[in-house]
């Protein structure tokens, strides 16, 4: 469970590397905006390695990697709807409930284990 926790908050850190220039940095140099993005997104690293180390026998590869592209989506919906004031749209909910029926195929039935 602390590999959930770490990707939430490794993709909270990452959302803002992405995205949060897009309010506030529009009128900085584009250098800039990368180095304050990279800054950033070195904090995601030292979370989201961790997250990926310790998750990785509890959950395979392919799990950790849909969980982790769940929660950036669930993190940045989030973030659009407080920090960047969009709306969400039906469509988007829809192609949200086909990642929600994803999340269930990867989960609900016993995958292979590693090949040797």
């Amino acid at each position: 469970m602390s590999s959930v926790l770490l990707l939430v908050l490794s993709n909270v850190f990452m959302t803002f590397a992405w995205y949060g220039h897009l309010k506030y940095g529009q009128e900085w140099p584009l250098w800039k905006v990368i180095l304050v993005s990279w800054s950033i997104a070195l904090l995601e690293y030292c979370l989201a390695v961790p997250a990926n180390r310790l998750g990785y026998g509890e959950f395979t590869g392919f799990q950790l990697k849909i969980m982790q592209e769940v929660i950036t989506l669930v993190v940045f919906i989030g973030f659009a709807l407080t920090f960047l004031k969009e709306k969400l749209a039906w469509n988007y909910l829809v192609a949200f409930a086909f990642l929600a029926v994803a999340v269930f195929f990867a989960f609900a039935f016993k995958a292979p284990g590693p090949a040797a």
